[in-house]
């Protein structure tokens, strides 16, 4: 061996040495604040929870209205309970199963806590807080199904606790208890199961209420009126139940578990056996910090901008709260159908997935980082349509919901598929798209009289039958269809990787659908009439809230959605210089939007971009396909300094389950996938000085080099893959699994 190749190699073995001594150097859970997002209308929620866990134990701060939709939010100076489910980011609330209160004094049938800022902690798997008004510390860690409560008391005579069964979130939304059924078996143990109606037109959460220590008295109150309460107690009512217990004078804290459990009683008794058996408060929550500093390690990243640090392992914290595990540890769980199953062969169901944002970067991002739970998520669909008779669009608890746009599912199984992580035979894979992409008559008729009708709209049918959808038939047709034509597009794929001719080419030509609203005389895509003429008089800056053309945006922020075909829309624009001067206008023209029914949802502008909401998460890539990357980078630049923040009020709009954070995730690495589906990835401007991924099960990694970052140095000079310069700004996922390693070099001034 050469000396000056045996002089590089150990120059080689001693950097990746020091690197990963470095990694070493910080916990990856330090710099994560959970408190990140919880203000604006960001709706995070601070509690604990496991990665994808079923439990989401958090404070519920927030009841009414928009910014209850994840129970906390942090304006606010009074805790209403703590309860065990929580929707993480959601634009639409639900939730809030389980709900205690730690108290001091009697004479209260509602409790209500108060307290100070400065007395909350969270981190990963543990949240802290004092509750002044009683002088109680309440401090919350969990497991994946089990909820664990450690209440300090200033006065050992008061230890009180109230078990609220009356509480929801957003009642003023239409959510309500529908029946609770409890039974205080002894004065250690509470069982019960609650049903309620709201964003998931029936959902039901069983329980288990464990106490370290016997209680010495209990009262019961339906519709605030005191009942008897003798032991043991069983209770069936749909009326507002609260439940108070008084523990002996002691000087030591109450703990509280509480296992929960889709399906019954005896399946959360059993999944809070297998998971916490001890009532060793600190060493859970150990175990907890633990567990998510082995997930956060899926992605090691060197900064020497702490801000950036924080913002990234904080971002990668959020997506891993959804979806959630929706299964007891014996196997059992509710499906679509409305039925008990038990899974086999290796099989977890998971719910609230929500698809029409994550589909864009929280989804290609696991694929990368997490792949087996990736394929894992691509099965629950299938498995959904196999149940329950199409696969959702956004399921919640066993219940199809028809919260936002098209049949995205169909999207996660074209890009396993595009990345070889679907099954050897894609036919039941292609069955269940083709099923979910049309107009199902039989689904009408299935679920009508329940809210989960919503899953089967009439744009499909008008899609199907004209080729667009008319915009004097129906609101939000432009956004329908163009997402369905991208959809389509998905279906297409996957038939063509399992060689079905028949079905790719009619979902190639339903691909093309997009077009139909393209108007070139103002580079904009527009409502259709059922006449085939364009929507007259055109604002391209007006919104209507669920009754324009577009949904929660306008003409400016739908115009650029067609992730299959950026080369067919450039060519409609003329080519790439004006398609460029297009991407220059949507990025410099005034914000003001018109209408007084604008959508709340258009956050985070810089002209009429607005990265507060998904349709726009792909924009700035666009200008790869132009002659000017750079102002890709100028851009990407912006967002991620402007509208990620490390304050409650960092994320810029609905953190919707994970997809406004993965994009940070991916985009501060320095790519992104523009079009799942087609598994190629298209460079950005890296915020990280370097980055190691873990592929091949370990066994390789993938490393990104930044040379020269600095805020100054935002443009990209060269990027190379594997020591050869890149040609164009575009690399394979194959790249990245087979591991390697991505090198950007950076520069003041732009190519």
């Amino acid at each position: 061996m050469h000396k000056s190749k045996l002089f590089g190699l150990m120059a080689t073995i001693a950097l990746a040495s020091c690197a990963s001594q470095a990694d070493q150097q910080f916990s990856k859970t330090d710099y994560v604040d959970p408190f990140i997002g919880t203000g604006f209308h960001g709706h995070t929620f601070p509690g604990p929870t496991m990665p994808f866990g079923m439990v989401q134990l958090s404070p519920d701060t927030h009841i009414m209205g928009w910014d209850a939709s994840s129970g906390y939010h942090y304006g606010d100076s009074l805790i209403y309970a703590f309860s065990h489910t929580h929707l993480s980011g959601t634009g639409i609330g639900d939730l809030g199963d389980v709900a205690l209160l730690p108290y001091s004094g009697a004479g209260e049938v509602k409790p209500v806590g108060a307290f100070d800022k400065s007395s909350e902690v969270a981190k990963p798997g543990y949240y802290k807080v004092d509750l002044k008004n009683y002088g109680v510390k309440a401090e919350l860690t969990a497991t994946n199904r089990v909820g664990f409560h450690r209440y300090t008391y200033n006065n050992p005579a008061e230890r009180r606790v109230m078990l609220d069964l009356g509480h929801v979130l957003q009642p003023n939304w239409g959510h309500k208890i529908l029946e609770n059924h409890i039974n205080v078996e002894n004065n250690q143990t509470i069982s019960g199961t609650a049903v309620t109606q709201g964003w998931a037109h029936r959902q039901t959460v069983s329980y288990r209420i464990e106490f370290a220590e016997p209680f010495d008295s209990l009262k019961l109150y339906k519709n605030g009126v005191e009942e008897v309460a003798n032991l043991p107690l069983i209770e069936t009512s749909d009326a507002d139940l609260k439940l108070h217990m008084k523990f002996p004078n002691s000087d030591q804290p109450v703990l509280v578990k509480v296992a929960i459990s889709p399906i019954d009683e005896a399946g959360a008794a059993k999944n809070m056996r297998e998971e916490v058996i001890h009532w060793e408060f600190d060493r859970l929550a150990a175990d907890a910090q633990h567990q998510w500093e082995h997930s956060l390690n899926k992605i090691q990243i060197e900064t020497n901008d702490e801000s950036v640090r924080k913002n990234f392992y904080t971002a990668l914290y959020h997506t891993m709260i959804a979806p959630n595990q929706y299964q007891d540890v014996d196997g059992r769980y509710i499906g679509m159908d409305k039925q008990v199953h038990t899974a086999t062969n290796g099989y977890t169901n998971y719910t609230v997935f929500s698809l029409w944002d994550t589909f864009r970067t929280m989804h290609p991002l696991m694929t990368i980082i997490n792949p087996e739970q990736a394929k894992a998520w691509g099965e629950v669909m299938v498995k959904a349509y196999d149940e329950g008779g199409i696969m959702p669009r956004w399921p919640l608890y066993a219940n199809y919901t028809g919260c936002m746009v098209g049949y995205p599912a169909v999207s996660l199984l074209a890009d396993l598929a595009a990345k070889d992580m679907a099954p050897a035979n894609l036919d039941k894979w292609v069955e269940a798209s083709q099923q979910t992409a049309i107009y199902r008559p039989d689904m009408v008729e299935k679920l009508k009289g329940t809210r989960e009708v919503d899953i089967m709209t009439m744009h499909p049918y008008y899609k199907e039958k004209y080729g667009f959808v008319p915009a004097d038939s129906i609101a939000e047709s432009v956004s329908w269809g163009l997402e369905m034509a991208y959809y389509d597009w998905c279906v297409a794929q996957l038939a063509k990787a399992a060689g079905n001719t028949a079905v790719a080419d009619e979902f190639s030509k339903k691909g093309d659908y997009w077009k139909r609203y393209f108007d070139p005389s103002t580079g904009f895509m527009r409502g259709v009439m059922g006449d085939g003429s364009f929507r007259e008089p055109f604002n391209p800056r007006y919104s209507a809230h669920m009754k324009s053309d577009y949904v929660e945006g306008n003409a400016f922020q739908w115009s650029y959605f067609v992730p299959h075909d950026v080369n067919g829309m450039i060519e409609l624009h003329g080519g790439k210089n004006k398609f460029e001067a297009a991407l220059d206008t949507l990025f410099t023209t005034s914000s003001h939007i018109d209408g007084e029914e604008a959508s709340a949802d258009i956050t985070g502008l810089i002209g009429q971009y607005a990265h507060g909401n998904e349709p726009s998460h792909h924009m700035a890539y666009l200008y790869n396909w132009t002659d000017a990357p750079y102002k890709a980078q100028e851009r990407l630049d912006q967002i991620m300094k402007d509208f990620y923040l490390n304050e409650p009020a960092g994320i810029i709009g609905n953190e919707d389950c994970g997809q406004m954070s993965a994009w940070y995730v991916m985009s501060a690495l320095g790519f992104y996938q523009v079009c799942p589906g087609e598994a190629v990835y298209t460079i950005g401007r890296p915020m990280v000085d370097r980055a190691v991924i873990p592929v091949a099960d370990g066994k390789k990694q993938f490393e990104i080099i930044v040379h020269d970052n600095s805020p100054e140095n935002l443009y990209v000079k060269e990027v190379k893959l594997n020591g050869k310069t890149l040609d164009t700004p575009f690399f394979t996922h194959k790249d990245i699994v087979e591991g390697g390693k991505l090198e950007f070099f950076m520069s003041p001034t732009h190519n």
